[in-house]
């Protein structure tokens, strides 16, 4: 039993579930589709909540099947960092070659899903193609892409937007293009603070860092930032959302707050290598996400009620 328990941490420790909150952005169509009056229909019952959730489980073992390929293929780099060093595969505690078989027997768990969604219903081809769209994407990243300076940083970003768009596809529902265009800013501005923790405390682990310049990161990071707020009050204010519940806009305080405090811990030398790390330690962080989901419904209430 020992053995066992310790096997499921190894594993779980190599597949990086702990980074599989990330694919919670697939359920960002069905979130904001639940106060949406024109959608409530495509939303009610378990059905389309079930629907996304699977989606998001699918792209969370896509996900880890390329964590595997990427650790394998970063083998030697990743026994440089500080950090990624204690990885599994780099530590050797995960041979290369079944990393590479594991990767493959998710890759193929995670992709039939969509498929099979897209076999009942043709309707929903546009899930399946985002899938494909992003497996594509992944595998450019892996070969090549994730060695050129900041392309590396757009590609993951635009990778968080092909979540958001499976998941409003997986259900017909409709996603404002400004949220869209926040999710990418947002995500730019997250791999960025990555970026520069890893040039101020690993900058040999990774070839492409060698071409990044920590000031025109930073900059980076600034017009991110400043660039998610202001879509972010875009949304609330000009979309059908927006438009539906006046007071939306409130919630972009608590974008901004959030915003600025991630700043500030990449200011501060903190782990903003690891955003998952940083959500669920920081105790300000949880502060404002709670202010944002109290009035998000807050600002929902005093429409319908």
């Amino acid at each position: 039993m020992a053995y066992a328990r310790k096997l499921i941490r190894l594993w779980c420790r190599t597949l990086r579930t702990d980074q599989w909150t990330k694919n919670g952005v697939v359920m960002l169509a069905w979130f904001f589709s639940v106060a949406d009056s024109s959608q409530r229909d495509i939303v009610r019952g378990w059905e389309s909540f079930l629907l996304a959730f699977a989606m998001a489980g699918a792209f969370s073992l896509i996900s880890s099947a390329f964590y595997l390929l990427n650790d394998v293929s970063d083998y030697e780099s990743d026994r440089l960092h500080p950090v990624k060093r204690h990885r599994p595969v780099a530590a050797g505690l995960v041979d290369r070659i079944v990393a590479i078989r594991v990767a493959l027997v998710l890759f193929a768990t995670g992709f039939a899903y969509p498929a099979l969604v897209v076999i009942i219903s043709p309707s929903r081809t546009l899930a399946f193609a985002t899938v494909l769209a992003y497996t594509v994407m992944q595998c450019l990243y892996t070969g090549f892409l994730k060695r050129v300076p900041y392309v590396d940083a757009v590609t993951l970003s635009a990778g968080f937007v092909l979540r958001a768009v499976a998941g409003a596809a997986i259900i017909t529902a409709y996603i404002s293009p400004w949220l869209l265009v926040c999710t990418f800013t947002l995500s730019l501005f997250l791999a960025l603070c990555k970026r520069k923790h890893e040039l101020e405390t690993a900058a040999q682990s990774r070839p492409v860092l060698k071409k990044y310049h920590l000031k025109t990161t930073i900059a980076g990071i600034w017009i991110a930032g400043a660039l998610s707020v202001g879509e972010y009050f875009t949304y609330t204010v000009r979309s059908k959302m927006g438009r539906a519940f006046p007071y939306l806009w409130v919630t972009g305080i608590f974008v901004a707050l959030g915003i600025l405090r991630y700043i500030w811990l990449s200011r501060s030398n903190q782990d903003t290598g690891r955003p998952e790390k940083i959500l669920l330690s920081d105790k300000l962080l949880w502060a404002i996400l709670i202010g944002y989901a109290v009035t998000s419904v807050l600002a929902v209430w005093v429409e319908v009620r």
